[in-house]
């Protein structure tokens, strides 16, 4: 029988998936939790997935460049187990999602949540990674906010219904599946341009893009790849394996990791030692 949607609806069960345990219909606390705190100038509340990787890259990119005023705490946040809830996080971030940073240069500290925000924060901090030209700067702000409209289709799309949803549906996952490699093909004919999105110059943009669609091509999520028949891509392909080959790429994905192969885990990080 066909599902007829309520009048108005009222969660009377679980939602059931791999992410039943965490979703909720309002906003806000569960418990009173403060969130430690470290020496370095900032604060990283995150876990290693798309999003979070996003920032530990930049931040270690911009280590690389010697900006030793990026040097930062990185505390693990278990969104499995309901962390992202907590009091002290709901302070720094009200829509309870990883990344969260906290800036202790600032007096009061500055709180920046949403993983392009915290991209935009940083790059202009340190003055990298975001070209001063009116035209450059504004290509790369094209791609990341591309990226932040875009990724949610593939990933509360078409890796929820593909990966995790507690059965398997052929409506959504046909229509996540179109939308997964019209994005791709986006991307792709851009690439075929271009060295970089936004350029000749590697910027935030492909920073925030590569976690998502380079590791999607390189086979590193939703074990999607022949699925989605990447290998069609191959100007995305190029890309994803040039910035995999980046040191700070390769540090930051190791950043509040707790999965994976031992020595690609590195849950916190507080200096650069602990990448070692």
């Amino acid at each position: 029988m066909a599902y007829v949607p309520p009048k108005v609806w009222r969660e009377e069960a679980p939602s059931g998936g791999h992410f039943a345990s965490i979703n909720r219909p309002v906003a806000g606390p569960t418990h009173a939790k403060a969130l430690p705190v470290g020496k370095q100038p900032f604060q990283l509340y995150s876990l290693a997935t798309p999003n979070g990787v996003k920032v530990t890259i930049l931040l270690e990119e911009l280590l690389g460049l010697g900006h030793s005023g990026a040097e930062y705490d990185a505390w693990l946040i278990r969104i499995n187990e309901g962390d992202q809830f907590s009091s002290g996080f709901v302070e720094i971030n009200p829509n309870s999602k990883i990344p969260a940073l906290l800036d202790q240069n600032a007096n009061p500290p500055i709180r920046v949540f949403e993983s392009g925000s915290i991209l935009v924060y940083l790059a202009e901090k340190f003055d990298e990674f975001l070209p001063k030209d009116p035209a450059g700067r504004t290509e790369t702000l094209n791609w990341l906010f591309w990226q932040m409209g875009a990724a949610p289709y593939l990933g509360g799309g078409f890796g929820h219904f593909y990966a995790y949803a507690p059965e398997k549906l052929e409506y959504p996952i046909n229509r996540f599946t179109m939308e997964a490699k019209r994005q791709l093909d986006v991307l792709d004919r851009r690439l075929a341009e271009s060295r970089y999105l936004a350029g000749e110059v590697y910027t935030i943009a492909d920073i925030a893009v590569w976690p998502w669609y380079g590791q999607l091509v390189r086979g590193n999520l939703y074990s999607a790849a022949e699925f989605l028949a990447v290998q069609d891509y191959k100007h995305v392909q190029r890309w994803a394996e040039e910035i995999a080959q980046r040191p700070a790429v390769k540090r930051g994905q190791r950043v509040n990791r707790t999965w994976g192969e031992e020595g690609s885990q590195v849950p916190e990080r507080h200096e650069a030692a602990d990448l070692d």
